[in-house]
């Protein structure tokens, strides 16, 4: 058992480069954390970091068994399951997702906790590259995120829905079509530092507009509400679910079509091997379905 506890520090060690931060994860000292890998090393035979003041970063024999102790570490956790009878769900997962998803998540994961009351859900927000990272250092079970172009070899992707990437502005806000709006009127950025604001930058980019930058922010709702107050204009995906399309105060406009991809992909994301696949595939499955019922209709 104590060689167990000692590979789950590994993945911690590995995953934070560092001793005294591997610590605050598994809640033990720095010195603790230190001992526990060199009676690894001593028990494999080998070598795992290269040591530099208080870093520790995976040398080649560490890089090489990192994917067999992950590995290593959900069969353990699949034979701690508890046994279920058919259909039942039970255990405990940690799930990820951008703000965007979290509402429909929770209701989903509050049903299926009531009704597999042995099920043990986690959810955690974050924005969609951390969560992605969490994922793949198996820090997540799964995460419902935006989809990006770099697909991971150790993680699936089960897509979900798009969202129409279109302009809105208020309804007093001067210009006849897309391109006219963005000129006409300052313009509230999203976040280009997350995978939503790098697609709305390429097309802006594509779509050579002059824009009157007034501010930037990670926050999508928060700029539909500044919009709603005659702020400016901003170009964002339309949420699903969302009644901005029927707002008297809210004009929607779309984008010309010969611009590319107009739209942004979410799914959920997870390990391509894990000892909890039985309960995220039912969780992303209710999802799936809590999605279809929320779809916005085409914006005009």
């Amino acid at each position: 058992m104590s060689t167990i506890r000692f590979l789950r520090t590994f993945l911690a060690v590995a995953h934070h480069g560092s001793f005294s931060e591997a610590a605050e994860q598994v809640a033990l000292t720095q010195a603790a954390v230190s001992f526990q890998m060199r009676s690894l090393e001593a028990e494999l035979g080998r070598e795992l970091f290269d040591r530099s003041g208080r870093l520790a970063i995976l040398n080649a024999a560490g890089r090489e068994l990192l994917p067999e102790i992950k590995h290593l570490l959900d069969l353990y956790d699949r034979m701690r399951r508890p046994r279920t009878i058919p259909g039942e769900l039970a255990g405990a997962v940690s799930v990820g997702s951008i703000v965007s998803c979290m509402g429909t998540l929770s209701k989903v994961v509050s049903g299926l906790k009531k009704a597999h009351p042995k099920l043990d859900v986690r959810i955690l927000s974050g924005k969609a590259s951390e969560l992605a990272g969490k994922v793949e250092d198996g820090e997540l079970d799964a995460a419902f995120l935006v989809e990006a172009g770099r697909k991971m070899a150790s993680t699936r992707w089960t897509p979900l829905y798009e969202e129409q990437l279109v302009v809105i502005a208020p309804a007093s806000a001067a210009g006849k079509d897309a391109r006219q709006v963005l000129a006409s009127n300052p313009f509230l950025r999203f976040d280009r530092t997350q995978r939503t604001g790098l697609q709305i930058d390429r097309l802006l980019r594509r779509l050579a507009v002059p824009l009157n930058e007034f501010l930037e922010l990670n926050a999508i709702e928060t700029l539909v509400e500044l919009v709603r107050q005659e702020v400016g204009v901003t170009l964002l995906p339309l949420i699903n679910g969302s009644n901005w399309q029927h707002s008297p105060e809210l004009r929607i406009l779309m984008l010309p079509e010969d611009l590319g991809p107009l739209s942004r992909a979410i799914g959920m994301l997870e390990r391509r091997e894990h000892a909890r696949q039985s309960i995220t595939a039912a969780i992303c499955e209710a999802c799936a379905t809590a999605f279809r019922t929320r779809e916005p209709q085409t914006a005009a």
